[in-house]
């Protein structure tokens, strides 16, 4: 259990004060941040921050966005109250804090229910029990954890909620995942519309000898091969292969490879000039 703050309030100067190293919270919303600051400027910080001893430092244990926002209202000292907290009880209460605000999103949270399991070796009934959640909550939350990046970094810039992250979880062939995916952000699905599409693509997927072959390619590999033959002017295979896969871009002879390469470069930005790398043989056919 976290210990009892001590009452009093003192005042101590911003730069006696450290960040939280186990803040869960990666990003915080800039309106936020310029709406808090100001009012911090108006009224001052009601709440004090809660902090610890460390060394001839205080260290910040709740209370950073607060801190953050005094900064830039130009407050030279802030309210604290003194705390004794372990690092555990740091992390759970600088959590618990920004769950119960609501101010921090899912794979935050999902990543700090992790470290509290495996930096303090609780169970996911622990972890539950101390963040005010229920078991399923948690393991739900840290199944986020097992998706791609690309996934998860949609979820922390707000373009796809936790619900959609759960769905997305729920679906065990990546290939279906991703062109679920594809589909939450063109068609900005709601969760409910994500879950059925889900349990529709599963339901069409190839489970045959045909599975992953040309004959059952996924429409939107075939839209990508479109995109590209049409970017290269040439023909274009994507050859999915487990998780993985080849792409296989077709030239006629070496001057049509030629043809291809200056194209890709101009794509990057770069202008066509000689390159002595790319100097070609006077002939091919020895």
């Amino acid at each position: 259990m976290l210990s009892e703050p001590e009452t009093a309030v003192q005042e101590v100067p911003v730069d006696q004060l450290s960040p939280n190293r186990y803040q869960p919270r990666t990003k915080a919303d800039e309106e936020a941040m310029l709406e808090l600051a100001k009012s911090i400027k108006t009224h001052g910080i009601i709440q004090p921050l809660i902090v610890r001893k460390r060394g001839n430092h205080l260290e910040l244990i709740a209370g950073e966005r607060r801190l953050e926002a005094a900064k830039r209202a130009g407050l030279l000292r802030v309210p604290v109250v003194m705390r004794e907290a372990s690092d555990r009880e740091m992390l759970e209460l600088a959590l618990v804090e920004n769950l119960q605000r609501e101010d921090i999103n899912a794979l935050d949270a999902a990543e700090a229910y992790s470290r509290l399991m495996t930096e303090f070796h609780l169970t996911q009934e622990q972890v539950a029990e101390r963040v005010g959640k229920s078991r399923p909550a948690v393991a739900n939350s840290l199944r986020l954890l097992n998706l791609p990046s690309i996934m998860q970094d949609a979820i922390r810039q707000g373009r796809l909620e936790e619900g959609h992250g759960k769905v997305l979880a729920g679906v065990e062939d990546d290939r279906t995942r991703y062109r679920l995916f594809r589909s939450m952000l063109r068609r900005n699905l709601s969760v409910r519309d994500a879950a059925i599409l889900a349990e529709k693509l599963i339901s069409e997927r190839p489970t045959g000898p045909q599975a992953g072959t040309r004959a059952a390619i996924d429409p939107n590999v075939k839209e990508i091969e479109d995109r590209l033959r049409r970017a290269v002017d040439a023909q274009v295979k994507i050859k999915p292969k487990g998780k993985g896969g080849t792409i296989e871009v077709s030239y006629a002879d070496w001057n049509d490879l030629d043809r291809i390469y200056w194209r890709l470069i101009r794509l990057e930005g770069v202008t066509p000039q000689h390159d002595p790398a790319w100097d070609i043989p006077a002939k091919r056919d020895e």
